[in-house]
């Protein structure tokens, strides 16, 4: 039996991420190889025309399991009847912004684009927001998108989480998939926690310790951490444009691993509604470890946390609180 298409929305779809994630999800590579999918691409107006030069690319590439193409820069239209909604559009921080003008440029834009999905998204839709700071634009969409269930509103910190990976495999000269259960705790910011304390590798058939195999404390708590917190300046200075293919790469893993489910024993990280777990304020959006089965995901408990993680998950926690109070005072 043929599946059903998913409607999967793409906002800022005329952007560098969404011109590197929409053909990745016509591919297949976010919700499996045998998902037809109709693609919902919502941008702003004076982007309308490159808008519609992605639709062309993607009617032109052929791609079997593409079964529509929705390209809008009507947020009614873009949100009507979609499953899950990949929120990359935003307002990029400019140069001599301060963080306030950001945000309440980010509060207007999301209030309206949660608004629509509120009342036009399926039942059940999945949210992922990716567009900075992701994990208040998170906040703001769940206040006004009330009937969405909190657990199906997320952020995208798996970009991180794919960092860390990238970087442990690199140090010790292994398959990145030999690489699993790093830990990005809090905020997609320079003051999330990239955490290898449970981490391990496959190792000779065997699971070793990343902390035990690099065996270089002062590199673990140090040159790691700060390299994968400022990655995204790193791709910015090489690159001269902000990091495009690993975003959307990892948005497709976030959305896959949510609906399909993570392997077993294998824990990512996911940007969710904190239930006050790890003594992490209740209330926020925070980066926590979890699991997924069936289209939904469950933070891990019971990990250890000694005296050095405890303080980097209380900075990272004071951070979104006042993101989050920065932002709610742009709504008054």
């Amino acid at each position: 039996m043929a599946k059903d298409p998913v409607r999967v929305l793409v906002t800022g779809a005329a952007g560098q991420i969404g011109y590197a994630l929409v053909p990745m999800i016509a591919r297949g590579v976010m919700l499996g190889p045998d998902q037809p999918v109709i693609l919902h691409m919502l941008d702003i107006p004076p982007a309308a025309e490159a808008l519609n030069g992605v639709k062309m690319e993607l009617v032109d590439a052929a791609f079997p399991l593409l079964k529509g193409v929705v390209a809008t820069t009507d947020v009614v239209e873009g949100c009507t009847g979609v499953n899950v909604a990949v929120m990359v559009g935003g307002f990029p921080r400019k140069e001599g912004m301060e963080r306030k003008d950001v945000m309440s440029k980010n509060v207007s834009i999301y209030k309206s684009q949660a608004s629509a999905l509120e009342k036009h998204a399926a039942a059940n839709c999945k949210v992922l927001v990716v567009a900075n700071p992701a994990n208040t634009n998170a906040l703001i969409l769940k206040e006004f998108a009330p009937s969405i269930p909190e657990k199906n509103i997320t952020c995208l910190t798996r970009l991180d989480h794919n960092r860390a990976l990238g970087q442990i495999s690199e140090r010790l000269g292994v398959q990145v998939s030999d690489v699993k259960n790093v830990i990005i705790w809090g905020n997609h910011s320079s003051t999330q926690y990239p955490d290898v304390s449970h981490a391990t590798v496959k190792s000779g058939g065997a699971e070793k310790a990343v902390k035990e195999l690099v065996s270089d404390d002062e590199w673990l708590k140090g040159e790691f951490i700060k390299t994968v917190q400022q990655r995204g300046a790193a791709i910015i200075k090489a690159r001269k444009l902000s990091s495009a293919l690993s975003a959307a790469s990892s948005a497709c893993d976030h959305i896959r691993d949510w609906v399909l489910g993570t392997p077993e024993g294998t824990w990512v990280s996911m940007g969710v509604y904190s239930d006050g777990s790890y003594n992490v304020p209740a209330g926020l959006i925070y980066s926590f470890p979890v699991t997924c089965r069936n289209g939904e995901w469950t933070i891990v408990q019971g990990l250890e946390i000694d005296e050095f993680s405890r303080k980097k998950l209380d900075a990272t926690a004071e951070e979104l609180t006042e993101e989050k109070a920065l932002a709610y005072s742009c709504l008054a």
